[in-house]
């Protein structure tokens, strides 16, 4: 018998998360959008005014892999 636990462990993005998050290029403070937020973050974006990047937040994780590494 296999139980499936990947529900129990999902967490969405958090506010608080913004105060220790940077940019991974440039360490630049990171300005949040948000689209979807039901008590966490759900969907949104992450945006770098100083080297103009910008990380996209889905199903409540950021994807903050520099461009070079997509």
């Amino acid at each position: 018998m296999v139980l499936s636990h990947a529900g129990a462990f999902r967490r969405a993005m958090k506010r608080d998360l913004m105060e220790i998050l940077c940019c991974p290029v440039c360490k630049g403070d990171l300005e949040l959008q948000v689209d979807v937020e039901k008590d966490e973050i759900l969907e949104g974006s992450l945006f770098c005014k100083q080297c103009n990047h910008r990380y996209e937040i889905k199903d409540g994780i950021p994807d903050l892999l520099p461009p070079d590494f997509k």
